[in-house]
């Protein structure tokens, strides 16, 4: 059996029904999960997908934030939020899917490396690190995806030269990213897509979709188990061109379980 999961940053998800809807019945994923809805609880637009036969499961703010995980399975063991103070739920969810485990989160971007914000951004991926360790094993069957707000290698961004330093781009992040996949997971696109100039972002200035100046900070991580079954990992950049769209395009995986 394939299952097809799929993360996404839509930058507002009420602003991206009709890319988001049109997608998900090109596609027919299994899982789909977005970040950066921007939408308190109250007011998640979930009919529409219900209609499509996904079930939701959400934690979201006004304006900032948020987090959802669409399913065409029952969703179960729903949790939102960090164990530790602040919890940070619109920034993490996660479900029990059938056998498997799927967490979604948006990391803190960080503004400034002088900032607060950017030490925030740091104690995140801790934090994360421990929640991790305390609720998984490598042998389990998770997957984690959602926007990391890292590009990991110098090929996951188009100047690596003049964008190091970045809040996104630079050694802090990506050590503590790394730290984290370490401990057990798999990056997916990765494992099928070795190759340069592959990405999932692009500014809205610049002209930076036509003249490809992207970053990759979007990802799909698996633990061993799940790894070994996947046999594709691709982006879909068509949605980025489509009008008003995110500045971030779907990420979509296939695994056989």
């Amino acid at each position: 059996m394939e299952f097809k999961i799929a993360t996404f940053n839509a930058n507002s998800i009420r602003s991206r029904m009709e890319i988001i809807l049109g997608w998900l019945d090109r596609y027919q994923p299994d899982v789909l999960c977005v970040q950066e809805t921007k939408v308190q609880d109250v007011e998640y637009p979930k009919a529409p997908f219900i209609e499509k036969g996904y079930a939701c499961a959400f934690k979201g703010e006004k304006k900032y934030n948020g987090v959802a995980i669409l399913s065409r399975h029952p969703l179960k063991m729903v949790l939102s939020g960090l164990d530790e103070e602040p919890k940070d739920p619109a920034r993490l969810i996660r479900a029990d899917i059938g056998d498997i485990t799927v967490v979604t989160t948006y990391i803190p971007q960080g503004q400034d490396p002088l900032s607060d914000k950017f030490a925030y951004k740091l104690q995140w991926f801790d934090r994360l690190a421990r929640y991790f360790e305390s609720h998984f094993s490598p042998s389990d069957r998770v997957i984690w995806l959602g926007d990391m707000n890292v590009a990991m290698e110098d090929k996951d961004v188009y100047d690596p030269i003049g964008l190091r330093g970045h809040v996104c781009f630079c050694p802090e992040v990506q050590q503590s990213l790394s730290k984290i996949v370490q401990w057990g997971w798999t990056d997916l696109f990765r494992k099928h897509c070795p190759d340069a100039g592959q990405y999932t972002f692009w500014d809205y200035r610049m002209n930076a979709l036509r003249r490809n100046l992207g970053w990759r900070l979007d990802y799909i991580f698996a633990t061993q188990p799940l790894a070994d079954c996947c046999s594709a990992c691709r982006i879909d950049k068509e949605p980025r061109t489509a009008e008003s769209p995110s500045d971030h395009t779907f990420l979509i995986a296939d695994i056989d379980i």
